[in-house]
């Protein structure tokens, strides 16, 4: 030890915890920092939190902005006789930015708001710092930059702006801005209230094996890997589990999982692993019963979000600044389009029909625009699209067999969910498979739940990383994803 630190009064009260903490468990509780404000004035508080921003005056007085999460607070150390020391506040001044502290101090109120913290109407006066973790290697970017709006103009020599690329490649630095905290907490919300949902109304949640012995969809990319002497494939879905579920009597099953797709898709919104939110139940008389179950959920998400996580969508507005997603939630209900009605209105908005077999996606954000304009809406549901375009497994129109009992569901232009009533009767399941490419034969294990008898079922595959990309408007889809998998990263 330095002898001005054996000269130092304040010399028990700050320095570097050892590494091995857990040595006593005095059971000392830790203060939540969003949990405080001026009704807090007085009390002591114990904190573990990052420096976010570090600011010495003098020798006499040091500035720290503390961080938990998306939560922010002003804390303050000056030299006190007998408490606080100059080599206190001179140590506390020298700790880097994105240090992981833990502070003991006197909540005071503040005589005016700070603008550099959430909780903006308090101050802590520290009366002990101690290091748990500290930074060992030169920061990627700046935590300032990497927060700073979308839209805010690029002066040079006052910041840089923080490119995708970089902030992917330095990924666990950049999940610490504010806005990532936000954005994770709710998609973690969006999975929760799906399960809520589907709870409520009867399903239970299911596991089905990501490795199979055949590609799940005709027309789907697939991962083929290594099985011992033979291969296997990634599921592309767990679109053939749900169904044999439903043939075994489950009767409604919903799941949350990985979903495989090996296409070379370097767009703004295909990952090639993503988390499927899936689910499949029985059909008592119509499979508008599914689409109208899909509808109720998706609409008690949208709910969810805006009533629950208002300051984690505030968060991260300030970043992507963005329209408020829209949603009809009347008694008029969900605009509901059959595949004809929007092909017309794109066609009457100058869209040549004969490239409109199948709503490529410029035109998906194309008719999204004029549904806004005209509706009101950010939400919609094209419905009955033709045969051609959907798997074999898909039920056809029983008035018309060159149309299909199927819907995709769309956000701001670009869909969300795709599903369908599905064909329960073997021998006709059959003839489909062969008709699209695909041996019965290859998939025995699949259609011998079907031959036992099952009930007619539909379901739909949501992309959690996709609506939560929409309904935020990030623009990118790897802003979604934790890790983002796509066709040119693996890493981190």
């Amino acid at each position: 030890m330095l002898e001005s630190h054996l000269q130092d009064f304040a010399a028990d009260k700050y320095g570097k915890l050892p590494l091995h903490q857990s040595q006593s468990r005095p059971g000392r509780k830790r203060t939540d920092i969003s949990t405080l404000s001026a009704q807090n004035d007085g009390e002591q508080v114990f904190i573990r939190a990052r420096i976010q921003t570090s600011r010495l005056q003098g020798n006499k007085m040091v500035f720290l902005n503390l961080r938990q999460r998306i939560n922010s607070v002003q804390a303050l150390m000056q030299v006190t006789e007998g408490q606080v020391s100059k080599q206190m506040v001179k140590w506390a001044g020298s700790l880097a930015v994105e240090s992981i502290v833990l502070v003991e101090g006197i909540v005071k109120k503040s005589p005016e708001l700070i603008k550099s913290a959430t909780v903006d109407d308090i101050e802590i006066h520290m009366s002990e710092l101690w290091l748990m973790a500290g930074v060992e290697s030169r920061l990627p970017f700046s935590l300032e930059d990497a927060g700073r709006s979308e839209n805010a103009p690029e002066v040079e020599g006052q910041f840089n702006r923080v490119l995708l690329d970089t902030r992917l490649n330095n990924r666990v630095f950049d999940l610490r801005t504010v806005t990532n905290q936000a954005i994770f907490k709710l998609q973690h919300a969006i999975g929760d209230l799906f399960r809520s949902y589907l709870n409520s109304n009867g399903f239970i949640e299911i596991h089905s094996p990501k490795l199979q012995g055949a590609a799940t969809e005709s027309g789907a990319s697939v991962f083929k890997v290594d099985y011992f002497k033979g291969n296997a494939f990634l599921a592309q879905s767990p679109q053939l589990a749900k169904q044999m579920a439903i043939a075994a009597d489950f009767e409604r099953v919903y799941e949350i999982g990985p979903v495989f797709r090996a296409e070379d898709s370097n767009t703004h919104r295909h990952l090639t692993e993503f988390v499927g939110l899936d689910l499949e139940m029985v059909i008592e008389e119509h499979y508008h019963e599914v689409r109208d179950l899909l509808d109720g959920m998706l609409k008690a998400i949208f709910r969810g979000l805006k009533e629950q996580y208002a300051k984690e969508i505030a968060t991260v507005g300030r970043q992507f600044e963005a329209e408020e997603f829209t949603w009809r939630d009347g008694p008029e209900g969900t605009l509901v389009l059959a595949f004809k009605e929007a092909v017309d209105i794109l066609v009457e908005d100058g869209v040549d029909r004969d490239i409109l077999d199948d709503i490529n996606t410029e035109n998906e954000k194309r008719l999204g625009r004029i549904v806004k304009a005209k509706y009101d809406t950010d939400y919609f549901i094209i419905d009955k699209f033709p045969m051609a375009l959907r798997p074999f497994y898909t039920m056809p129109d029983p008035g018309d067999p060159t149309l299909s009992n199927s819907y995709d569901f769309f956000m701001r232009g670009e869909e969300i969910l795709s599903g369908a009533q599905r064909i329960h009767d073997p021998e006709f399941l059959s003839r489909q498979m062969r008709a699209k490419g695909v041996d019965p034969e290859s998939m025995k294990g699949y259609l011998d739940g079907f031959r036992i008898g099952c009930p007619p079922h539909g379901g739909g595959g949501i992309g959690l990383e996709r609506v939560l990309m929409l309904f935020l408007k990030l623009n990118n889809i790897r802003r979604a994803s934790l890790f983002p998998r796509d066709p040119k990263r693996l890493e981190p």
